[in-house]
């Protein structure tokens, strides 16, 4: 299956030793920048690793037109992702999708409905999800063996330079759509809410802390009211030096479990104790690509099993508006300082 990247930023050389290590299931067919010279020294740099020169193309048309491209990465700044997709999606192109959809969760909705109203397949790069400790959980929930869930626990306490928001766009609303909630926070709380289910209220506080000069957030608290019945909270912080690995803590009827670092803990109400998984870099220090490629691999392998058997990806457009749409509402209740209710559409 043969696949192009557009965008050759931060996450790029990730894509490109993510799909080396898929064997031949997925090759990397071309590149595709703005910046042409950039693509085009780009395509020479990773050529060990593929094996071979991919070919650059000049636009998003043109890998439209070409139809030997199965799918599409698009790992652009949000900004520019809205007239990339359609063009794709018109010529009926499947697109695998970097965080976020879009700036705001109205303009991540118009990006969804357009895919689907084209038949092709929309899947977003939230790569937590393969994490094996992250699996597990999920098969304990699944099996209903830790009982009712009634506190969950999120937390995100990274840090970045301030070099990382001196890169123009970086932390503005314009061309990220916000900060640490949108570009760091987001891959913890779509993780979240896939074993907590929707949040039906929450009351956030969103600040710029001193320790950086950016537009946008780099601090947020919240407190969380589930769909469920469940309470909850969530600090998320780049500003949080040196840096540490986000945890998810989950507090059931039957046990306590944490997801931290790639590991799951396991705390059972009858004294049992039990570890999943081991421990690795998740990027939440001065170093934001300090983290493995595997989950980005299983993201790509996953796609394209969906493209083959006709399925659904392991995180779709439609299903990554939750997250959207829950981050929306901590700035706006931060912005207002009330309380915001999500409706059942929304959460």
């Amino acid at each position: 299956m043969k696949t192009v990247l557009i965008g050759l930023g931060m996450v790029a050389r990730t894509h490109v030793r993510a799909i080396a290590a898929t064997g031949q299931n997925v090759t990397l067919h071309g590149v595709c920048s703005r910046d042409a010279s950039k693509a085009k020294a780009f395509a020479q740099e990773i050529s060990p690793e593929l094996g071979k020169v991919p070919k650059v193309y000049g636009s998003a048309q043109e890998i439209a037109d070409d139809p030997e491209i199965d799918f599409v990465i698009v790992a652009t700044p949000p900004n520019a992702r809205a007239e990339i997709v359609q063009t794709l999606a018109k010529a009926g192109k499947h697109i695998l999708l970097e965080k976020p959809i879009e700036r705001s969760s109205t303009a991540a909705a118009e990006i969804v409905s357009s895919c689907e109203a084209a038949g092709v397949k929309l899947g977003i790069v939230f790569q937590h999800r393969m994490r094996a400790s992250a699996a597990k959980l999920a098969e304990l929930i699944g099996k209903d063996t830790l009982g009712e869930l009634a506190v969950a626990e999120i937390l995100v306490p990274w840090w970045r330079e301030q070099s990382y928001y001196d890169e123009p766009g970086r932390g503005t609303y314009a061309r990220d759509g916000g900060g640490v909630l949108i570009s760091q926070a987001i891959h913890t709380l779509d993780l979240a809410l896939s074993f907590t289910g929707p949040v039906h209220k929450v009351q956030a506080f969103a600040r710029t802390s001193a320790l950086h000069k950016m537009e946008s957030e780099d601090f947020v608290s919240a407190g969380l009211e589930f769909a469920n019945g469940a309470s909850g909270s969530m600090v998320a912080s780049t500003a949080s030096y040196p840096g540490r690995a986000e945890s998810i803590a989950l507090h059931y009827t039957k046990a306590s479990v944490k997801l931290e670092s790639g590991k799951l803990d396991v705390d059972w109400h009858d004294g049992r104790k039990e570890s999943f998984g081991e421990e690795t870099a998740t990027g939440g220090g001065a170093d934001p690509m300090a983290f493995t490629h595997e989950w980005h691999q299983k993201i790509i392998e996953d796609f394209a099993e969906a493209i083959t058997n006709d399925g659904a990806p392991a995180a779709s457009g439609r299903e990554a508006l939750a997250v959207h749409r829950l981050i929306d509402a901590m700035l706006d209740s931060s912005r207002q300082e009330r309380a915001i209710t999500l409706s059942p559409a929304e959460s």
